[in-house]
């Protein structure tokens, strides 16, 4: 993926002079709207952390801890979630939380469901750039593999749970320890479905989302107070706070569609005893 391309890309489209390039174009007009009708724009630094993010760990470096792939997952799925409301456009805290939430738990499936592919790659085709075949064979737990591949597991989770690295590559699902630290991780994905869930009940219930949002405040983040999506309640009067979150939060609502998917995949996987491939 070419990202110093993108990078040129997202400064000059909002820049208003973007490349000849679908995205960019469309993006742009985006853009040029949001200005012209004085509604919040999209954040600019929130396209490039989200660039910066992938190519980072396009190398397939490991994540040092669980909170480093949390982190990963916000500055990538949660972000990407963060624009799309951006882009309505609709600058909610209480949106951005509940997305904050889904979006850490649809980056940690990912990388979860990414583990057999990245371990044991499959052959390349005639599209492919890699210059030889990766693959390994079946593979079907018990046999033995020469190792390749990358197991994206953060390493003090496999480490607290004794599950090895070279034991994945060559056993796959048997490799010992394997299981647990898989459980670990999807735990910590429910986790976060589950508090999104409850907030989610807390505000319908006409009451605050429960707990301080951690990026309040960060740049994208830092909405007014106050009715600036044009909420009015009845007879010209204001809407409580507690109102107007209710109101952002029904309009946000199919924004956090991927939580249905991602809670899914997590039974699915829980069906199967935590056997990622």
């Amino acid at each position: 993926m070419r990202y110093e391309f993108w990078r040129t890309t997202i400064n000059s489209t909002f820049a208003l002079s973007p490349v000849k390039q679908p995205v960019a174009v469309l993006l742009s007009s985006v853009l040029q709207k949001q200005r012209q009708d004085s509604a919040g724009q999209m954040n600019k630094s929130w396209f490039l952390r989200l660039i910066s993010t992938r190519e980072r760990y396009s190398t397939q470096a490991p994540y040092p801890t669980l909170e480093s792939l949390e982190q990963y997952a916000e500055n990538t799925y949660s972000t990407l979630l963060y624009l799309t409301l951006s882009a309505m456009p609709l600058h909610s805290v209480a949106a951005d939380h509940i997305a904050s939430h889904i979006g850490k738990a649809a980056g940690i499936v990912a990388v979860l469901r990414g583990i057999p592919i990245l371990a044991f790659p499959p052959p390349p085709n005639h599209h492919s750039i890699n210059p030889q075949n990766l693959a390994g064979g079946a593979v079907a737990g018990g046999q033995q593999r020469t190792p390749q591949g990358a197991v994206m597991l953060p390493l003090d989770v496999m480490a607290e749970v004794g599950v090895k690295e070279e034991d994945v590559l060559r056993y796959g699902a048997e490799a010992a320890g394997l299981k647990d630290a898989v459980f670990r991780v999807a735990t910590r994905a429910s986790d976060h479905l589950i508090t999104a869930r409850q907030m989610l009940k807390n505000v319908q219930a006409g009451a605050d989302v429960g707990h301080p949002f951690e990026h309040e405040g960060e740049e994208g983040h830092d909405h007014a107070s106050g009715n600036e999506d044009g909420f009015e309640g009845g007879q010209g009067g204001s809407l409580s706070k507690n109102e107007q979150q209710k109101m952002e939060v029904e309009r946000a609502f199919g924004v956090f569609m991927p939580a249905v998917s991602t809670s899914l995949w997590l039974k699915r996987l829980e069906k199967f005893d935590f056997d990622i491939f």
